[in-house]
């Protein structure tokens, strides 16, 4: 199975401007990109399908490119539905720099096998009589309105500078052409009109005989029909501060059976055969999760490092079975982000507690739980009424864990 073989056989390939020239011209090196568009200081894992194929492209021999969308991130890439909103040159220049720090985790950038480029840095040149004169005059206007997404807005309305997104895109491939030979463009199957744009523009330009080739790949979606990279928070972020690494281990490893074999072959960095056994693991014995243990753990590693790899499976590990007070704050802190929390008064009675934070419904049902050994305080059982909520006993003076039952926790803060 040779390297395009395989990115089929992963789900990674929809359409393709010219199936026999891409797979002939992936016998030798090539140059490969895929744009970034910094609508925020840190990618979500929506973007992860695509930082990862760079780098499958990377370990295959082939040289890529990782382009920071600091002009066309500014317009913003035609949505489906309703306009984009429009941010300042300064914010764009903050998620730019964001974005350059994630990717450069990704990929090698020694001896130039990965470049990394910014937009910005050729589109801001371009005058307006040269961006009519010199690029604008090659794009005919009823093939852009064919485009899906441009003509998805025909009925609501979509403004001449979001309009002309596609002919910004189409000249960054054309700059690469004629700057590092780049000769292949990757991207989500929603990239495709985009794609097609600039191999557009390269012919007119260059001629017939400029050979560029464009790849698509589809879309992640969970088969429940939930779009991929959302948890109850919003989205799962690359960038730690947004998402900790426990919080992204427990989004791989609650992963639906049906979607883990898939989500494996288009991110895993595993062979075909390794995913293969994990897939057989998972028909014989689902309730161990191999596969969802193994594509949390490998992913982790790969945005967060070993040393956050360790801690989201101490955090795991602790919170459902061991003692909590054998985590660091900040461990507790991560691990306990999306537990309920509840801000209390200091010295309150145990029973008083549970029902203010709303724990328990009633103190009738506080003290059956406390007496029925069911209320944790801090990693200690107790089963005491009149045991008293303070900070002084509250881990780093912040903050106090109930537990309930064997999975259930809570946090309670106090008032100032």
């Amino acid at each position: 199975m040779n390297f395009f073989e395989e990115l089929q056989w992963r789900g990674l390939v929809k359409d393709v401007t010219d199936l026999e020239g891409v797979i002939e011209r992936l016998k030798t090196p090539v140059t490969v990109y895929c744009g970034f568009d910094p609508t925020a200081d840190s990618l979500h894992i929506g973007s992860l399908q695509q930082i990862i194929l760079l780098k499958r492209y990377q370990l295959a021999g082939h040289k890529v490119i990782p382009l920071c969308g600091g002009a066309t991130g500014m317009i913003g890439d035609p949505r489906p539905t309703t306009e984009r909103g429009l941010q300042t040159l300064e914010q764009i220049a903050d998620n730019v720099e964001g974005i350059r720090k994630q990717l450069s985790a990704f990929l090698d950038f020694s001896d130039e096998k990965a470049i990394l480029v910014n937009n910005y840095d050729w589109l801001s040149k371009i005058n307006v009589l040269s961006f009519l004169r010199d690029y604008g005059k090659y794009f005919n206007v009823n093939y852009m309105i064919n485009k899906d997404v441009v003509a998805s807005r025909l009925q609501t309305g979509i403004s001449f500078t979001e309009f002309t997104y596609t002919i910004l895109q189409a000249i960054d491939w054309l700059h690469l052409y004629e700057t590092f030979d780049c000769e292949m463009q990757i991207g989500g199957s929603d990239q495709w009109g985009n794609l097609t744009s600039g191999t557009e523009l390269i012919r007119k330009i260059k001629g017939d005989k400029a050979k560029v080739f464009g790849v698509t790949s589809p879309l992640i979606m969970n088969t429940d029909g939930s779009k991929f990279g959302k948890s109850e928070g919003g989205n799962i972020w690359l960038d730690a501060k947004r998402t900790g690494p426990y919080e992204f281990y427990q989004y791989w490893l609650n992963v639906s059976d049906h979607d883990v074999i898939d989500f494996s072959k288009r991110l895993s960095l595993k062979t075909k055969e390794e995913i293969e056994q994990l897939e057989k693991s998972m028909k014989e014995e689902p309730h161990l999760r191999e596969a969802q243990k193994a594509l949390a753990a490998e992913l982790t590693e790969l945005v967060h490092g070993k040393d956050s790899l360790d801690s989201a499976l101490k955090i795991t590990k602790t919170l459902f079975g061991g003692d909590i007070n054998e985590l660091t704050f900040d461990e507790l802190k991560d691990g306990l982000a999306d537990a309920p929390k509840s801000i209390i008064e200091n010295n309150l009675n145990l029973v008083d507690a549970l029902v203010a934070s709303n724990i328990a419904s009633s103190k009738r049902e506080a003290r059956e739980l406390i007496q029925n050994g069911s209320i944790m305080v801090n990693g200690e059982k107790i089963q005491t009424f009149d045991f008293l909520v303070s900070v002084d006993k509250a881990f780093n003076q912040e903050m106090t864990i109930i537990r309930k039952g064997k999975k259930k926790y809570f946090v309670l803060l106090f008032h100032e």
